[in-house]
This record gives C-alpha cells, structure tokens and sequence, in this order.
C-alpha cells in the first residue's frame, strides 16, 4: 500500500475570502450629500454666536464712530452729569450720570440677587428631595419667564406706593426700587445655573466627607461650594450682564432722572434706558444719534471686559492649583 503523499504548492485549500462590496460606478449617493449638509449646518450654528457677537460690534461702531473721532471729548463725557443732547445753543454729552445710575442699580441688584439665588440653589441641589425639588425649579423657571415689561409695572404699581410708605419719600421711583426689581429679575437665571454647577460636583466628594463624619452643612460649605465655584462665578456674571443689559424694567422703576445717585431712594437714568427713550427721537445721522451708539459701544466694552476678567481670574485660580 502506497504511503500518503503531502499537497503542497497551489494545491493547498485556502480559506474563502470574503468578497468586497463594489461601489456603484464610484456614484456619489443621497446620504453622502445629506452628511456634507448636516456637518456644514452644525459648522454654520457653532460659529454662528461669534459672528452675530462681531457683526454686533461692527454695527455699533459704524454708527458710533464718528462721534468718537470727531465731537467725542473725554473729560465732559466720562466727567461731566450734563447729558443735553437736544440744546440748541450747547449740546452737552457728560454720561457721567447715566455711567454711576447704571452701577448703583446693577450693584444694589447683586446684593438682592446673590444670596437669594445661591441660597435657593444650595436648598434644591443639597437639601430639597423628591416633589419639593421639582416643583421649586418649576417655579424658578416661572419666574424666569415673567417678562422684564411686567416687571416694570410691578416696580411701578406695587414698590413705588410701598417705598414711599415705609421709608417716607417723596417718590418711589428710583435706585431702591430699580435695584429690588431687577435682583428679582436675575436671581431666577443664576440659581439655575447655580443649581447646575452644584449637581456637577461628583457624588464621590460627598461621599469622602461623610465618610469623615462631616454634617450636611460641611460638607456643603467645605467641599461642594469650592468645588463648584467655577459654575457659580459664571452664574453671578450672567446676572451682571443682566443687569447691564436690561431696558424695560429699570427705565419704568428708577424714575429716569439724570442724577448721581447719593442714596438709595435717589431717582436715576440707565445706560439703557436712556439709549432706547431717545434713539427713536433721535434724527438718523446726527450728534445725538450717534452719541447713543457710542453709549452702546461703552456698555459692549464693559460687559466684555467683565467676563474677560473672570474667565482670567478663573483660569488663573485653576492653574495655580
């Protein structure tokens, strides 16, 4: 019997190859094109608030620019509380009035603001549970959605009549009044974002510290605040801007009067106020015109500058940790 022979060379079974799909003729299909849209609408919506931020500027400092070339003095518009825009014989630009209402206003709104909204927030994310939770942060959402126009008409109708009852004023229109409305206003927005920075503090720093014996109250004065500062900073910064930036509300309850404030129950003009009272009235192209724009230009730059310095002071703090 003849022995068995070994198969060797091309006569060797291969394992099968799976067979590649071909392309139809290399054709673009639908589903190609429609990821090129998609990824060229996501590109679009990303950058799209920098480009609104820049077409803003620009915008602003087109119309505001030429005042600040050619009638813009510095000392009687950053010195002087004269604003007579309209004078015949001697138009005057001194913001200097408008520029420190704004402030005391927006001041006295973050005293009202800050430990109202860090508190609401520290009690929803720390100690409230269950249906509590949920129907507080539906009622701050409420409240966050009350326009600023009904605001000014609670300034108007319910804390002027009261400031001049308790605190025996002539009028109730002014830095008090401004200052309560426009904290109620912005605490709604900061204790969300507030209440968000502290749930993103890990549940494993909690658990360390009570592990360690610590109190509900340690662990959220010692470990959950410092770890969620970043958020809350960013949360107190949103309501500055809120500040800064809101028109209806501080036009109707801080009595719109041009006045360096000396005291709470001083009657004020905003930045704002003042920019949306008289840019309708203003002629298109003129000194006042464009001296509104350039009040626009000043309120750009501050709250820029504010968010600039804390994103440094920020960063800053991260990288000496």
């Amino acid at each position: 019997m003849s022995e068995p022979t070994a198969i060797t060379g091309p006569d060797v079974p291969r394992p099968p190859v799976p067979a590649i799909p071909k392309r139809s003729g290399d054709r673009l299909t639908l589903a190609w094109y429609t990821d090129k849209v998609v990824a060229a609408l996501v590109f679009v919506g990303g950058i799209s608030a920098i480009l609104f931020i820049i077409g803003i500027f620009v915008f602003i400092t087109r119309e505001g620019l030429p005042f600040i070339l050619d009638t813009l003095k510095p000392w009687e518009f950053f010195g002087s509380p004269a604003w007579r825009p309209t004078s015949e014989n001697n138009p005057t630009y001194g913001a200097l009035a408008l520029i420190l209402g704004t402030a005391s206003v927006t001041g006295l709104a973050m005293v009202v603001a800050v430990p109202f909204s860090l508190g609401a927030a520290i009690y929803i994310a720390e100690f409230a549970t269950g249906r509590v939770r949920e129907t507080l942060k539906i009622l701050v959402e409420l409240l966050a959605a009350i326009p600023s126009v009904v605001w000014g008409f609670i300034g108007l109708s319910i804390m002027n009549p009261l400031i001049i009852q308790i605190f025996d004023v002539p009028v109730g229109l002014n830095v008090l009044n401004a200052g309560i409305i426009l904290g109620l206003m912005a605490a709604p927005i900061m204790t969300t974002i507030a209440e968000d920075a502290l749930k993103a503090v890990p549940d494993g720093y909690r658990e360390a510290a009570e592990a360690m014996g610590a109190s509900k109250w340690q662990i959220v004065r010692k470990v959950v605040l410092p770890a969620g500062k970043n958020g809350l900073m960013a949360a107190i910064l949103l309501g500055v801007g809120r500040g800064f930036g809101e028109t209806m509300a501080v036009l109707m309850a801080s009595g719109h009067s041009i006045n360096i404030p000396t005291s709470p129950f001083d009657s004020v003009r905003a930045l704002t106020a003042t920019i949306a009272a008289e840019l309708g009235e203003a002629p298109v192209n003129s000194e006042h015109y464009r001296a509104l724009f350039t009040l626009g230009i000043m309120l750009f730059l501050v709250t820029f500058a504010i968010n600039l310095a804390a994103d440094i002071m920020v960063r800053g703090k991260g990288r000496r940790k």
